[in-house]
């Protein structure tokens, strides 16, 4: 690895990085940009997990005043069901041939984008304060966050609108407690992911300590500037690399 492609590979986490803190969608960058540089589909996935989890605990810590007026009643579950479903997700990632998950990559790529650019639509949000009444729906829900996890530790991107839409699907109604909850289980999917995919002994762990720091940088510096920008804007253009980079994998493969 020479000193371009270490800048390269800084650049774009701590890009994903700060993506992810001001709109979310840091994944739609980090995994093709690793694919073009020559790595296997199941290589970019498992990094770009490892390399944007700083960028997810911060996020979460960042929450925790609105976490602390939840009840952890609610709270405990989820995160159980989180860390469970992440872990079987990444079993079953991590025993998909090779070749198999490279054809699932521009599938994978266009529902997540779909999901990332349209499901807001459907989450209607309000300022409500007060704990949600989970005993209505707590089966769906309890279902629902389990496939979100599952598929979280197998590919992840666009896990935090589905999240959103299950909260609300069981009374949650301020977003900013929604926000804390979903970073908060967002963090715990991805930090089993994380530990799996360390010990697979698939990383290439001097390109992932690259992003890594570059993720650290993206999230605490540029994030500030980022700001400036509108969240709409950034939204936009991270929908546009999605359904680019879906449309190239569909065309010329992984």
């Amino acid at each position: 690895m020479n000193l371009l492609d270490i800048v390269g590979y800084f650049g774009v986490a701590a890009i994903g990085s700060s993506i992810n803190s001001v709109a979310g969608g840091g994944t739609f960058l980090t995994f093709p940009v690793l694919i073009l540089s020559g790595m296997t589909a199941m290589q970019a996935n498992m990094i770009s997990t490892i390399a944007l989890l700083p960028g997810s605990i911060a996020s979460a810590y960042a929450f925790r005043h609105q976490r602390a007026e939840i009840d952890r009643k609610i709270l405990i579950p989820f995160i159980i069901i989180s860390i469970a479903g992440s872990l079987l997700g990444t079993v079953i990632l991590l025993n998909t041939p090779e070749k198999l998950f490279s054809h699932l990559v521009p599938w994978l790529l266009l529902v997540a984008t779909l999901i990332f650019t349209f499901g807001k639509y459907f989450i209607r949000h309000s300022h409500e304060n007060g704990n949600p009444n989970i005993r209505s729906n707590r089966l769906g829900a309890c279902v629902g966050m389990t496939l979100i996890a599952i598929y979280g530790g197998y590919f992840g991107a666009g896990i935090g609108i589905l999240m959103l839409a299950v909260l609300q699907m069981i009374g949650f109604s301020n977003i900013h407690q929604m926000n804390a909850v979903k970073t908060l289980l967002g963090s715990s999917i991805n930090a089993v992911a994380w530990l799996v995919f360390a010990l697979s002994g698939k990383i290439i762990w001097d390109v992932a300590l690259v992003m890594i720091a570059g993720a650290v940088v993206g999230g605490y510096t540029f994030a500030r500037l980022s700001l400036k920008i509108s969240p709409k804007i950034i939204r936009l253009l991270v929908s546009v690399i999605g359904f680019a980079a879906s449309a190239y994998f569909f065309l010329y493969g992984v």
